[in-house]
């Protein structure tokens, strides 16, 4: 029987491993693939941590994607259904993260 809330939590867990590879290889310089952050002028960049903001969202995607793998693993090894709590749990962890406003975004990476 094919298992669709394993393979969507896999997928998506990989995905977030990937994207927190990409974050720890390049260290301070993946600030600029935050969104909003590249967006802003060179002189505001400057007062920000990059490293900092760049670690903060490498974990970020390291989390999600271990709310993903238990999701997928409990969705093969439990019920298919496993997987729509791992789908909450990460949208709630995702809007806490969303901000509208540039310093609500990146205020606490000050300098």
């Amino acid at each position: 029987m094919l298992n669709l809330g394993f393979y969507f939590c896999l997928l998506l867990g990989i995905i977030f491993l990937i994207l927190g590879i990409i974050f720890a290889f390049l260290k301070e310089k993946g600030a600029m693939l935050i969104s909003g952050f590249n967006t802003l002028p060179e002189r505001e960049r400057e007062k920000y941590d990059k490293a900092r903001m760049s670690r903060d969202q490498r974990n970020l995607f390291f989390l999600w994607c271990v709310v993903f793998l238990i999701g997928g693993a409990l969705s093969y090894f439990v019920n298919t259904y496993c997987a729509i709590p791992a789908f909450v749990v990460w949208l709630v962890l995702f809007f806490r993260e969303v901000h509208i406003d540039t310093e609500k975004a990146f205020g606490k990476y000050r300098k």
